[in-house]
């Protein structure tokens, strides 16, 4: 093997065999690949070698003991850098990287269209009464045209919560295609930058819910976001307007949205992400023929699959070559994270 050989694990998959090629190109880098149910033994000289985790993002499919918090970043002491499968960094700690000195990347915008197009694919059918009338239709119980009759959606005003690679993607083709109003609740970016995204600001979160047709949820799950859609927000909601989320669990109250579709608050629900995944077939939100729902699968397309995994393996080899990510998560671990590196590998990155 050639000297300094630069150490990379996942545990169960990765994105797509693309990510696995690239870094097979490189001579100097070695890939590991655990399981769920890899013992302990076999398990902890990859831990304790390692340099850079290419971590799934799904708290529901990774084991615990493989999740990047601190009990699993002890174990990893030449461990450099942490890598997400796609945008969201559910199954790691943030703060417990940046203290162990561990620079964290995501691939955000690698599903962004995989994702966008399953919001307005959801926001079509909820409008159009699709599921409903495919629901009905099959319990053979009498009906007529009339009783499935929808809305068109052109000129309608959509809320984006989250106006980040998603949301502006989702902007792009709701004001391209169907003309419409697009509103976004971002407190992180001024009206200019919003504008620049194809959005037009609101300032509180309330006034995004009373004014839109479609409120999606396209935000990241943090401590600031969880709980932040609830009943009082529901409440909000104009009667016929929807509710979409592709974002992640744990942002909405599920209980709450059940009670307001039960009290027709608001006209039905799209849900690609759930508390607890997969759901329980007896999940109340089940109950619901207005409600579209999926297995937090809006980005898992093959293109946005591909994509991701190129990105990560891009940005995985820039890293171990020395050059700062542009999608660095904890950017204050940087110069903690350089005298690392320079120990670990013998080389300092950049500045």
């Amino acid at each position: 093997m050639p000297p300094n050989i630069k150490r990379v694990f996942y545990v169960n998959n990765v994105a797509a065999p693309v990510f696995l090629d690239m870094l097979a190109t490189r001579p100097d880098i070695q890939v590991d690949r655990l399981a769920n149910d890899t013992p302990d033994a076999e398990a902890e000289p990859v831990l304790a070698r390692a340099h850079a985790y290419q971590i799934g993002s799904s708290r529901q499919e990774l084991a615990m003991r493989f999740q990047g918090f601190a009990p699993l970043l002890r174990r990893c002491p030449n461990l450099l850098l942490l890598s997400t499968t796609g945008a969201g960094f559910d199954t790691l700690g943030l703060a417990d990287a940046t203290e162990a000195g561990i620079a964290v990347v995501n691939q955000a915008g690698g599903n962004k269209e995989g994702v966008a197009e399953h919001v307005l694919g959801m926001m079509l059918a909820l409008s159009k009464r699709i599921v409903t009338a495919n629901v009905i239709m099959r319990r053979g119980t009498p009906y007529h045209r009339r009783d499935f009759m929808g809305d068109d959606i052109l000129g309608r005003s959509i809320g984006i919560i989250g106006i980040g690679h998603v949301g502006t993607r989702l902007a792009e083709l709701c004001r391209g295609l169907f003309r419409m109003r697009v509103l976004a609740y971002d407190p992180y970016l001024t009206a200019e930058q919003i504008a620049a995204r194809g959005g037009e600001k609101v300032e509180t979160l309330e006034d995004l819910l009373r004014q839109s047709d479609f409120v999606s949820v396209n935000c990241p799950h943090t401590a600031e976001t969880r709980g932040m859609l609830g009943a009082g927000q529901f409440a909000q909601m104009q009667p016929h307007a929807y509710f979409i989320t592709t974002a992640r669990g744990g942002i909405h109250d599920e209980a709450a949205l059940a009670a307001a579709l039960a009290a027709k608050q608001l006209s039905g629900a799209g849900l690609d992400v759930w508390e607890e995944e997969p759901p329980p077939p007896d999940h109340p939100l089940m109950g619901f023929d207005n409600v579209v729902v999926s297995p937090h699968n809006a980005g898992v397309t093959r293109q946005s699959r591909h994509t991701i995994a190129k990105i990560a393996a891009e940005q995985l080899l820039d890293m171990l070559d020395g050059k700062k990510p542009p999608r660095l998560l904890n950017p204050e671990v940087w110069p903690v994270y350089r005298e690392r590196f320079a120990r670990i590998l013998g080389v300092m990155p950049e500045a």
